[in-house]
């Protein structure tokens, strides 16, 4: 297999455009329709069966646009155990189809534990030497609070397995700032983050002169997603808030760098719900708002 990074640029340079489509299933945004068409099954498995439907077609209705997918896990989570099965069946059918994933759990544990996490997204499972697959991701975003021995674990089995780990380090989210910001030593918390993700990231910068070992830097924050660009030049971003969150293409461009590389755009709701329930026609919708997104990050 390949490098992580390498797969990346591939998948981005094939579809030309630094669009990430986010799969955020909620029932009550679903299609009109489809939820009908589930209607007389139990409540927790209508909801199931219609979550997984309608993942399946944005799959194939993006496909022909992007080259990258992020799975939010914690709708899937809310559907209960079966909701974690069509997660799985997600990311394969992702996979299949040719896309990069992203598993979105902003893990973050230490030891054996955080061991455990990276393997169910990157390895798998080994009993009595059989490996079993799990999630079996691209990558998986991560937070930093716990510190090293908390990232480490996460790192070493995405270097072992050709895989990446997106680190948060400056989020779109407007409470951010209350820990980020936070001065400490003369410059705020989220660069002495930005300086560890730049050190894990290092030994793995392959040809493209990008590494395994990316950033979470939100398009809410234009300034600072500048600021780390020029601090991080090897460092993939994923950058959230783009679209319905208010992010726009112009905020985004400077987290890219010139070859068109290093920054992958998020966008969920602005794209998979850009249309109203009741709408019969909701998977044009979603091509056009796909095609509209991408052409604004086209590289």
């Amino acid at each position: 297999m390949s490098t992580f990074s390498t797969r990346l640029s591939e998948a981005i340079q094939r579809s030309g455009t630094g669009l990430c489509v986010g799969l955020d299933p909620r029932w009550e945004l679903l299609p009109r329709k489809l939820r009908e068409s589930v209607a007389i099954f139990p409540p927790d498995q209508k909801a199931v069966m219609a979550v997984w439907e309608f993942c399946r077609r944005v799959l194939r209705l993006v496909r022909p646009i992007v080259g990258v997918i992020k799975a939010q896990a914690a709708f899937f989570e809310l559907l209960g155990p079966r909701g974690m099965e069509v997660l799985a069946a997600v990311l394969k059918e992702a996979k299949q189809l040719g896309f990069i994933t992203i598993l979105d759990a902003k893990r973050g544990d230490i030891a054996s534990t955080a061991t455990a996490y990276a393997q169910a997204a990157f390895s798998g499972n080994t009993i009595d030497r059989a490996t079993y697959p799990v999630w079996d991701v691209d990558a998986l975003t991560v937070h930093p609070y716990l510190g090293a021995d908390a990232i480490e674990p996460f790192v070493e089995t995405a270097k072992t397995h050709d895989r990446g780990v997106f680190i948060l380090v400056r989020t779109s989210n407007p409470g951010a700032g209350l820990f980020q910001d936070l001065d400490c030593g003369g410059k705020p918390l989220y660069e002495h983050v930005a300086a560890a993700v730049s050190r894990w990231n290092a030994e793995t910068v392959d040809d493209t002169g990008l590494g395994a070992v990316g950033a979470v830097v939100g398009a809410t924050q234009p300034r600072e997603l500048r600021k780390l660009r020029e601090l991080l030049p090897q460092v993939w971003f994923l950058v959230p808030g783009y679209g319905t969150q208010g992010g726009t293409a112009a905020d985004v461009r400077a987290a890219f760098r010139p070859d068109g590389l290093g920054a992958i755009v998020n966008s969920s709701r602005g794209v998979t719900f850009s249309f109203h329930p009741d709408d019969p026609e909701w998977e044009s919708k979603i091509v056009v708002a796909a095609k509209l997104a991408a052409e604004e990050l086209r590289i």
